[in-house]
């Protein structure tokens, strides 16, 4: 337990966080990647050159401090964090090499403001930060081991089957190379690809939704292939995937994890809403509420850039002429000769007010700017925080 002086001292800095957070986490993942080059086979490289891994890690410090007084506040966030940490294969003894990485970078930014009493505090206070992981990552990994078809760490398994949805996005079906059963998951859940191309130094390692209803055999992910920057391609793994990756080939998979997962409980009408690549958790969802809750009413309104690079459209008008539930939409920002959609431009407040109830439960994904607008158009309709759910493709951002 940290004592009152010491929730005093850190809840001191909060202000200071907010300010220099960004600069420490930044720091911190300099030296801790100088200190121990080893881990940069389990962070994304992108991420951190993007600088999306040190907001998140600041913004988690941040409320981490905010709230030390009353962590159970944000136990949320730390199972969020903490299906991540499992499906990476984060393990208890990384956590002295990110405190005493996190601590030099907290001196070196702050440098004589950083007191021995406020460095001590903070010290005691990650002990009982990385304490709170430790344990509710412990739970995770047992449960992964111990599910029926489950496993720990990575597992070998077959490309059954590659299939191209769009110009842009592929399907890769997967199958375990043992033969034996795999894990149930939960709509909305990822699992966790780790490989090495050639031309690498370290393996990469990246979480992609199941695009498909549990219950089968093997498990579907639906793969946009990232574009290139000036020549350097910014799809590291997609890029891999959809160029050296064939039927046949070898993936090494983590077990399904994920937070970001469909209320079965409820029986509201649902709203489905992806932009782009984000349909993926999205499908999982509507094949799963069209099978185990036939008389729930389902819409699904997906947005893009234009029918070329709109993903299982046919797979979804199949959906809708068979299930008299669902009603789906299509937005296209800049359609395409020949194509046909419900809406041009995005999806805004006044069409939504026409093809979904407010009385509904809200999900979406997509990408940030797509998310954002989709938040807002929901907020500023009334709709309960309570029935608002999403999720971020990448470090935790803010909406």
């Amino acid at each position: 337990m940290l004592t009152q002086e010491t929730i005093d001292l850190i809840k001191s800095t909060v202000p200071v966080l907010e300010v220099h957070g960004k600069e420490i986490t930044t720091t911190f993942y300099q030296m801790m990647f100088d200190n121990h080059p080893e881990l940069l086979n389990i962070f994304n490289h992108a991420n951190q050159r993007e600088g999306k891994q040190p907001t998140a890690l600041a913004n988690a410090v941040y409320a981490a401090a905010a709230h030390i007084d009353h962590l159970e506040d944000i136990l949320p966030v730390v199972k969020q964090i903490g299906h991540k940490h499992r499906a990476l294969n984060i393990l208890p003894e990384h956590y002295p090499i990110v405190g005493e990485n996190l601590l030099a970078a907290i001196q070196k930014v702050l440098g004589d403001a950083a007191t021995p009493a406020i460095l001590d505090a903070w010290a005691q206070a990650y002990s009982v930060i990385a304490d709170a992981f430790i344990g509710v990552e412990a739970e995770m990994y047992r449960e992964a081991e111990a599910a029926p078809g489950g496993w720990r760490g990575f597992r070998s398994f077959v490309v059954d089957r590659k299939i191209k949805e769009s110009a842009v996005i592929t399907s890769f079906y997967l199958k375990p190379q043992d033969g034996g059963a795999i894990s149930e998951y939960l709509p909305g859940q990822y699992i966790t690809v780790r490989v090495k191309p050639d031309d690498q130094n370290y393996t990469h390692i990246r979480h992609y939704s199941l695009s498909a209803a549990p219950g089968g055999d093997c498990y579907r992910i639906s793969v946009k292939r990232e574009g290139s920057v000036e020549g350097k391609s910014e799809g590291v793994v997609s890029t891999y995937l959809h160029d050296r990756i064939n039927e046949g080939d070898i993936l090494e998979i983590s077990a399904p994890a994920g937070s970001f997962t469909l209320d079965m409980e409820k029986t509201m009408p649902l709203v489905l809403i992806s932009g782009g690549v984000g349909l993926t958790p999205m499908v999982s969802m509507l094949e799963t509420v069209l099978k185990e809750q036939p008389e729930r009413k389902v819409t699904f309104i997906h947005a893009a850039v234009n029918g070329e690079v709109h993903a299982m459209k046919e797979h979804i008008k199949q959906l809708d002429a068979s299930h008299p539930q669902l009603k789906s939409y299509v937005c296209y920002e800049k359609p395409a000769a020949g194509d046909v959609c419900d809406k041009t431009g995005f999806i805004d407040l006044s069409w939504l007010r026409e093809t979904a109830s407010l009385e509904s439960d809200f999900y979406f994904c997509g990408p940030l700017p797509f998310m954002r607008a989709v938040h807002q158009a929901l907020n500023d309709w009334g709709v309960p925080a309570e029935r608002i759910h999403y999720e971020f493709f990448g470090p935790a951002d803010t909406l």
